[in-house]
């Protein structure tokens, strides 16, 4: 199910109502089933994949915290992790790197069954599969590290994984920061209910006028780069370091608003991260709760900065390309990660040091946009045809028919997430009047009803 569809304006309301109506206790028995039939709205056989994930780890964690002995531990963790890193694997990187190779074609040739099975998996990807499995990892390393304890009650549990304003596309939750309050009880708070919409229409407004406009330059540019001019090229790579963000800018305000109408506060995943003067400092405000689950689980473990620098370079470089690759079974993915980490070392060891903010946030900029190209490229060709592109190698002649609106919204956009400072935006629409905040609001839903993007564009973080 997608918030931007009319569906999910049913669904929503119909959840919250009954939520409330019902008793304390069986109030997470409501939200599982909603969260299953949320995510099964897609395909239901994959809602199998997450209860498999969800009764594994509530079973090994309880083993975990039972026993004294290290070596029991890890081997009842090793479990939970190769399991979930297997499951993952097989569904989303086995035809990457095994399904697509010839010499496993020529095998599974004379098999058709086996052919079949192959082939399903290099089409069948549950969706967010990557989100809902780190979650569920992090609940079964935070126990092994005696940093949460297990949760006692299946149901419980079960609604942490599944908990569906943020099951797709995150963020991506800790236990001890969600499963307490989705265990608390909440009544309507006028508060809860003014902010979650505040967030929601904000989020509407970024995903549905911002991102979805862009789509249409986005693909268009990408698809046959050497038909357009260089400057068609560059504006085509600007409008995707935009229109990701605001895709999945949006798609973590409607989780925020949505999990706030119900008394529950989600992490912010973003902070203005295109305001950044450095690699570091923007992967401290691009996917935040990523980057932190990277660092708590595997750039720490790994030895972090406390190992010689021959070593922590490795980490590093490691730590971007497991990023890279956690996004997507492609080389792009691979090259966009690899290229964050060569950017964080060259700030780290380059010899010029700027004084220069501006300077350097628009080098930041120019770094990250330019990485952009193969995250959204479909393969490695079109990458290089799009920077060929870009400086007038094969430079075409062909126009874009795009309406000057959408650069004009992209104009206040900017403005807007300049001008909000570090507030979020339900806490920064609190600093005006009545008149001034509905205007703002009476302005963002004419834009959504009115200047929507004209065809329906899905989020593009639910591929990963």
């Amino acid at each position: 199910m997608l918030f931007n569809s009319w569906i999910f304006f049913l669904f929503l309301p119909l959840v919250f109502g009954l939520y409330f109506l019902l008793p304390q206790r069986w109030r997470w028995l409501l939200i599982l089933a909603a969260s299953y039939l949320f995510y099964g709205w897609w395909k239901w056989e994959f809602v199998i994949i997450i209860i498999v994930s969800t009764l594994l780890d509530f079973w090994v964690a309880q083993k975990i915290d039972a026993s004294q002995e290290k070596a029991v531990r890890k081997r009842w963790l090793f479990l939970s992790l190769s399991a979930n890193l297997g499951i993952l694997f097989l569904f989303k990187y086995f035809y990457f790197f095994v399904g697509s190779t010839d010499w496993v074609q020529q095998l599974v040739h004379p098999h058709q069954k086996i052919r079949d099975l192959v082939d399903f998996l290099g089409k069948a990807l549950p969706v967010g599969i990557s989100f809902y499995t780190f979650q569920t990892m992090s609940y079964t390393l935070d126990v092994y590290y005696g940093r949460a304890k297990p949760e006692k009650h299946l149901g419980h549990f079960a609604v942490f994984v599944s908990y569906f304003p943020q099951l797709v596309a995150g963020p991506i939750e800790r236990f001890n920061h969600l499963n307490e309050q989705l265990k608390a009880k909440h009544t309507i708070l006028y508060e809860n209910l003014q902010s979650g919409f505040r967030i929601m229409l904000y989020g509407f407004f970024v995903k549905m006028v911002i991102a979805d406009n862009l789509s249409y330059t986005v693909t268009s540019i990408f698809n046959e780069p050497s038909k357009w001019p260089f400057y068609w090229n560059i504006v085509g790579v600007l409008s995707f370091s935009f229109q990701i963000y605001a895709d999945f800018f949006g798609y973590s305000l409607i989780a925020q608003g949505v999990a706030k109408l119900f008394g529950i506060n989600l992490m912010d995943n973003f902070n203005r991260p295109y305001l950044s003067k450095n690699i570091t400092e923007f992967w401290k405000r691009w996917h935040i709760s990523l980057t932190s689950w990277f660092r708590d689980y595997l750039y720490i473990p790994l030895g972090g900065n406390k190992v010689k620098k021959q070593r922590w370079v490795i980490n590093v470089l490691l730590v971007f390309l497991i990023s890279g690759l956690w996004h997507g079974a492609n080389y792009t993915f691979i090259i966009w990660g690899a290229l964050h980490g060569i950017f964080y070392l060259i700030e780290r060891f380059s010899p010029i040091k700027l004084r220069s903010t501006l300077v350097k946030g628009v080098l930041t900029f120019v770094s990250v946009t330019l990485a952009w190209v193969f995250f959204r490229a479909a393969d490695f060709n079109q990458a290089v045809n799009v920077f060929k592109g870009m400086i007038g190698i094969n430079d075409g002649t062909r126009q874009l028919d795009t309406q000057p609106f959408i650069f004009l919204l992209l104009l206040i956009f900017g403005i807007m997430e300049w001008h909000r400072g570090n507030l979020r935006f339900d806490d920064y629409c609190k600093q005006y009047n009545g008149f001034q905040r509905w205007t703002l609001y009476c302005f963002m839903l004419f834009c959504i009803l009115v200047l929507c993007g004209t065809e329906y564009q899905p989020f593009i973080y639910f591929r990963f």
